[in-house]
């Protein structure tokens, strides 16, 4: 057994497995020998754990309209599964669905705050392999504008420098209007050395493919 994933113990009691793989599932017997007799077991085959992996229903839900599934692939016979999200066992909700011996995970009404990541492993009497953590692309439409400034007036001569956000997925497209009218698109507005002309009411919007459209006044 030398260079050998397989080590014997010095009685050749006990045989140790490094890493096992289809390669070394067996199967296995141990025989007992004396000087008048001999015994052999029963032979026992190895069932390697597999690498699991996550598939899903919809990895781009929109936010508060679409049910997210979950299911730790591949379905076997003899093992527990178990989930963790954002590093964390799974916890007990009434929220969270688990049906099918926990290997599908139902996530009903996604919010953003549902993004992951999740992992599932199986387990067996010997031990556990995790999957590749995933993340769920939770979509949804700009919350009100915010229009940020360093100043909230401005006098003739100075330079006028205002930006908008709004937190969305995908990230938004902006536009900026004064006393109603369109003034340009873009997240940033500047304009150098303000004269009377640029006085008024100054507007942002903010809209995305999701369907939705908010405006603020600044």
């Amino acid at each position: 057994l030398t260079h050998s994933p397989l080590t014997l113990s010095e009685n050749n009691r006990t045989l140790i497995l490094f890493g096992v793989t289809k390669r070394t599932a067996g199967p296995y017997e141990c025989e007992m020998k004396s000087p008048v007799s001999s015994s052999r077991s029963d032979p026992v085959t190895l069932n390697p754990l597999p690498k699991p992996y996550i598939t899903s229903n919809n990895f781009n839900p929109m936010e508060n309209e679409n049910v997210v599934a979950l299911t730790c692939e591949p379905k076997t016979q003899g093992y527990t599964y178990l989930w963790r999200v954002n590093g964390q066992s799974l916890p007990v909700s009434s929220r969270l669905k688990q049906p099918g011996k926990n290997r599908i995970l139902i996530v009903p009404n996604v919010t953003r705050n549902d993004t992951g990541p999740y992992e599932c492993e199986i387990w067996d009497r010997v031990g556990s392999i995790p999957n590749d953590p995933i993340t769920l692309d939770v979509l949804y439409g700009p919350h009100v504008p915010s229009i940020l400034s360093p100043f909230t007036y401005y006098h003739i001569g100075e330079n006028l420098y205002l930006t908008c956000f709004a937190d969305s997925n995908p990230p938004a497209e902006y536009s900026w209007t004064i006393n109603g009218k369109f003034l340009q698109s873009g997240q940033e507005l500047s304009i150098p050395k303000i004269t009377e002309k640029h006085s008024g009411l100054y507007g942002c919007s903010a809209r995305n493919s999701i369907p939705a459209s908010l405006a603020i006044e600044f």
